[in-house]
């Protein structure tokens, strides 16, 4: 098979963390857009993005939900910020089973940021929109890479092994025919 040189639109949700206020509008429009049916409810828990807060000292950190993890880190790293003593579970992306965060409440699933695609899609994620101060900001940039045929197979195959693997084969097809549904 023969590498072909392709252009792909890298998505990115830019975090300037002196901005952020903590007022969570991110977290309430990543849930009403996520809802069933859309814009029905807003529950936080079902966010792809959230706040960690330190009011006490005015601080406050946008996270956006990442992979999932099959098992806890197996170090705990401490960073200091402005003199307070955080565990990296605080800033972490993944959900697993050490914490709730960025589990989805009714189904148990892992969430994970999507970057609010929708048919037709929005112009930039939602968070994005409604973050008033500015502390979030939407970046797309065209990235060449070299695609190969059999190595995008490959790749395919063990990203569906790897669901297969941590959710089983049920709730994989359950998904995909929801997902199927729009």
């Amino acid at each position: 098979m023969k590498a072909d040189v392709t252009t792909k639109t890298v998505k990115e949700i830019r975090i300037d963390i002196e901005k952020c206020t903590g007022c969570r509008a991110c977290e309430m429009a990543c849930s009403a857009f996520h809802a069933k049916p859309r814009y029905s409810s807003i529950n936080p828990a079902r966010s792809r993005i959230r706040v960690v807060t330190d009011e006490i000292n005015d601080e406050y950190v946008p996270v956006r939900a990442g992979n999932f993890t099959r098992s806890e880190c197996d170090g705990r790293h401490h960073y200091r910020l402005n003199g307070k003593q955080y565990s990296e579970c605080s800033f972490c992306r993944a959900s697993c089973p050490s914490r709730d965060f960025f589990i989805e409440p009714d189904s148990g699933l892992p969430l994970k940021c999507d970057m609010c695609e929708d048919a037709p899609p929005l112009a930039e994620p939602l968070c994005v929109t409604v973050c008033q101060p500015g502390c979030l900001t939407y970046e797309e940039r065209q990235l060449e890479t070299a695609i190969d045929e059999l190595g995008e197979r490959q790749a395919m195959e063990r990203g569906l092994a790897s669901l297969l693997n941590q959710h089983g084969i049920a709730a994989v097809i359950d998904n995909l025919k929801r997902l199927s549904r729009g």
